[in-house]
């Protein structure tokens, strides 16, 4: 089964989209791959995602998966790919449901080796570029979520682990709450802070 997720790059102060597409083929191979100019960090993801599936009771497919990160001409750098591309294995070898809403969104997180999503640097980059391509929502870690949520007319959730993003898709893109940000009363307080910052 093929499976598409959006994701994102951050070059700089901004980011670009990138599509990750999932193929699961059930007939042929054993090792997964990822191409599309992946560096070591992002081939190192498979290590980390076995380990998150076994820990949260899912299976790592022992027949090729094949991981595309497009346009395949740009290089890609960071963990931040480690969520997406796991959401998509287990997408693409049927291990979730509703797998037909997942190109809907950007998801974007670095996994620990027990399925804990840590931060990722450019969350708001990556909104920006999430609102500019007309995307129903962006997931990335909670610590992230309140930055990424500066960005008005976004959906933006927040998760601790990638049990949550599994949840919510199966569960009809509902059970994680979007993240309120007052951004008139964010910059107020950076103003006081600046204000303060400078009287000393």
């Amino acid at each position: 089964m093929l499976v598409k997720i959006n994701g994102s790059a951050v070059y700089g102060v901004e980011a670009l989209p990138i599509t990750i597409e999932v193929n699961w083929l059930s007939s042929s191979g054993k090792d997964p791959m990822i191409v599309g100019l992946p560096d070591n960090a992002v081939k190192e993801s498979l290590q980390r995602i076995e380990s998150t599936f076994k820990t949260n009771n899912f299976e790592m497919p022992r027949t090729k998966v094949v991981v595309n990160l497009a346009p395949a001409d740009i290089k890609k750098s960071g963990t931040a790919f480690d969520l997406p591309i796991a959401i998509g294995i287990l997408a693409a070898s049927e291990q979730i449901e509703n797998a037909e809403a997942l190109n809907q969104y950007v998801i974007m997180g670095e996994l620990s080796l027990d399925g804990y999503v840590r931060p990722i640097r450019g969350s708001l980059p990556i909104a920006i570029q999430a609102r500019k391509q007309g995307s129903e929502g962006l997931i990335v870690p909670l610590s992230n979520a309140r930055e990424a949520g500066m960005v008005n007319n976004l959906s933006v959730y927040g998760v601790n682990n990638i049990k949550e993003v599994i949840d919510f898709f199966e569960n009809g893109e509902t059970g994680l709450e979007k993240v309120q940000v007052n951004t008139r009363e964010e910059f107020s307080i950076l103003n006081m802070s600046l204000k303060l910052i400078l009287q000393m």
